[in-house]
């Protein structure tokens, strides 16, 4: 399938050839007709990506700060790849099209395979053949609407939105500053509620466009704006002023406050400066409001992603009911979109499009449609580049890579590209873009948007499992069942469950396969320093391990039981490995403490105190804390044994205490051992290295982390066995 995708690193503006995405349980797969080209807000993600880096970093200086702060924990060059990285991402385009549905997903009762529908949504109604999207995200069309019409759903909600922020009444009187595509949509709702309309706009043509539409009282020339405005409500000014512009300028906002009656409401819809004269504000008493695009439901992941619906007693308005009354406002012939389509252009023309868009010169875009064919390629795997073949012994790996998410892209792919005697050969996203662009750039062999494609292929001899905590059980085992050697990125799984589950398919493996979890910090040059300053040891040893890992909100993905296991699953098996490989013996007791916060500024399961016993009698300590400050450092580990002391500070700084004596190690970056641990699994297969991850070590550390979970739950030790 073919779909729109912009570069954010260079800017540049592609029509690529996709796979098809699959269709999970909360979504419909929709064959796109038509969708609306939002100029302003495309225009501006546009412009923005072709900037140069300091550009960029003078629009996000909030960003240059965070980037600051890590460059001083974990080394400049680290940092600034990473950065990189995490710019020379695609970005899809477009959050506004129509069509009809081919799938549904199996929790998707109120639409049904070929229903016509409007969609919504960044990053899901995307200029995409074929897109994948929740189904809040999307309503029926009326039966008198054309797909064309119903394209415009996504700046409908945003118009109607903005108008209910306002607050107007029947018989009220509102001023709408600029009249482009969303400022023309905005007068036509305010018109069908009974409101009266005042609008500007400083390009003649727009205002045009407004008075054919029956908006007479238009104007381009700001005086004759604020004198209509004083006239036309007899000198008290308008109720609300909408700013539907996309513009640097503070002038927006204090034409608004100047037509606005006393106590009135100015929403700012688009984009301006909002600095106003502050006698003026204080002179009547106006009241801002920047209102969020489509409603209530916009960026709610239980609303957008498992379709969650607010209950309509307490929440008349959300993002798909505003949707569904603009397309009845559109089929009721109150709002007319026909006439503001000024341009069309076929997907294949999408390039050209965007070209002509760009060109400052044009200013008579208004409403831009790309339309889709009937029919189309409905592939789930898409070539990249042809197969190499070789003579004799194969001499490099082939990989597989199942899932790239921004860990995956910014820090494991860059290693792996790295190490030699590796064959990228097929990658396995959910994101048709990212397969695309990941692919590209490390020379996949495919892309496919369905894993069973990597795990069916016989000529793949390992996996690497990089998707969200909830996929790894049902991936390793499969990988398993058909033979491939298994890296999973951590958790292996989310409950003691799926781990039965995986060890009872880890045994039944038929050939000697290697199931490795990504504990890379056991994989540090200073870890493996530290270790052996105790390899001829005798007592047992003492540890503390705190790690300040930073607040994330209660509602992220990560603390769900059935997506992310919590943080504690998550992260915390990382350093009970550490501690593990360290000590050289597996955790046989815990008990567990978390503080009795509010569980929204402080995450209660994201503080906790954590105490270990080893089976050779060592002790081990693990603070884990979301509410420290993100300058202070990360992880600190400190290590007590025979008169020897060995502290390790972010991977990046050692020091060993020993005999009245300090030696200091200072790394110019912070070696975390990711490439260190992905070349271990590489020559694993190889079978030129002999195995240090040992799966009882894989098991145990899974196992202790929900065993500090129920600790936490039962305020008692746990005893940590099969």
């Amino acid at each position: 399938m073919k779909q729109i995708i912009q570069n954010y690193r260079t800017g540049k503006v592609e029509l690529v050839e996709l796979p098809v995405p699959q269709c999970p349980s909360n979504n419909v797969l929709i064959k796109n007709i038509a969708s609306l080209i939002s100029i302003g807000t495309e225009r501006s993600i546009i412009e923005l990506g072709r900037k140069s880096l300091l550009g960029k970093a003078r629009t996000r200086p909030d960003l240059v700060k965070r980037f600051i702060t890590k460059a001083k924990n974990e080394g400049f060059v680290k940092t600034f790849k990473t950065a990189l990285q995490m710019l020379d991402n695609p970005t899809p385009l477009g959050y506004s099209s129509a069509g009809f549905i081919i799938e549904t997903g199996k929790n998707v009762n109120k639409y049904s395979p070929g229903d016509r529908v409007a969609c919504i949504g960044a990053g899901y109604a995307s200029h995409s053949e074929i897109i994948s999207i929740p189904e809040n995200l999307c309503c029926k069309i009326p039966d008198n609407l054309t797909l064309k019409e119903a394209s415009f759903g996504m700046l409908g909600i945003i118009a109607t939105h903005g108008i209910r922020c306002a607050n107007l009444k029947f018989g009220e009187t509102a001023g709408v500053v600029g009249l482009g595509l969303l400022g023309l949509l905005t007068i036509q709702i305010l018109r069908a509620y009974g409101c009266h309309v005042i609008g500007y706009d400083i390009d003649e043509s727009k205002v045009l466009l407004a008075k054919k539409l029956g908006f007479y009282n238009s104007f381009n020339i700001k005086g004759e704006f604020i004198n209509a405005s004083e006239r036309l409500t007899a000198g008290n000014g308008a109720d609300g002023v909408i700013l539907t512009v996309a513009t640097e300028s503070k002038n927006p906002i204090n034409s608004a406050i100047k037509i606005s009656k006393f106590k009135g409401k100015i929403v700012l819809v688009g984009v301006a400066k909002i600095a106003p004269d502050r006698n003026e504000m204080w002179n009547k008493e106006v009241e801002i409001i920047v209102s969020k695009a489509g409603g209530p439901g916009i960026f709610d992941p239980f609303y957008e992603l498992k379709g969650i619906d607010y209950p309509f007693g307490y929440i008349r308005w959300t993002e798909n009911r505003n949707l569904e009354e603009f397309l009845k406002l559109v089929s009721d012939k109150k709002v007319d979109v026909k006439s503001l389509i000024t341009h069309e252009y076929s997907i294949n023309e999408a390039e050209i499009a965007y070209r002509d868009l760009l060109n400052k010169e044009q200013k008579s875009f208004i409403g831009v449609i790309l339309n889709y064919p009937k029919e189309t390629d409905s592939k789930r795997k898409i070539i990249l580049r042809e197969k190499e073949f070789t003579k004799g012994k194969k001499e490099k790996i082939n990989l597989g890579v199942i899932g790239s998410g921004l860990f995956a892209r910014a820090i494991l792919l860059p290693a792996l590209s790295k190490i030699k005697g590796v064959n990228f050969y097929s990658l396995s996203t959910l994101e048709g873009e990212i397969s695309y662009q990941i692919g590209k750039k490390y020379g996949f062999l495919e892309c496919t948007s369905d894993y069973m494609d990597i795990l069916n292929n016989r000529e793949i001899d390992g996996v690497l499992i990089l998707t969200r905590h909830s996929g790894h059980s049902e991936i390793v085992i499969k990988a398993l069942e058909s033979g491939k050697h298994v890296y999973v990125e951590k958790p292996l799984c989310i409950n003691k469950d799926e781990l039965n589950r995986v060890i009872n398919a880890y045994n039944k493996s038929k050939l000697p396969l290697h199931l490795m979890v990504g504990y890379n910090r056991r994989f540090s040059s200073l870890s493996k320093k530290a270790k052996e300053v105790y390899k001829n040891r005798i007592d047992p040893m003492i540890i503390t391990y705190r790690i300040n890992a930073g607040y994330v909100p209660p509602d992220h993905w990560v603390h769900s039981p059935e997506e992310g296991g919590s943080r504690v699953v998550g992260e915390v098996c990382h350093f009970i490995d550490l501690i593990q490989h360290i000590i050289g013996s597996n955790p046989k007791e815990v008990f567990a403490y978390k503080v009795s916060g509010n569980n929204k500024t402080c995450v209660n399961n994201d503080n906790v105190s954590i105490n270990l016993k080893f089976d050779d009698g060592s002790i081990a300590s693990i603070i884990y804390t979301g509410s420290g400050d993100k300058t202070f450092s990360r992880e600190r580990v400190e290590i007590f044994c025979e008169g020897i002391s060995v502290m390790l500070d972010d991977f990046r700084r050692l020091i060993i205490y020993k005999n009245g004596n300090k030696k200091r190690i200072k790394l110019a970056n912070q070696d975390m051992g990711y490439k260190a641990e992905l070349k271990y699994f590489i020559n694993i297969i190889k079978g030129i290295e002999e195995p240090k991850l040992k799966p009882e070590e894989i098991f145990f550390s899974t196992l202790t982390v929900f065993k500090i979970n129920e600790s936490l739950q039962k305020n008692t030790p746990i005893c940590i066995k099969f």
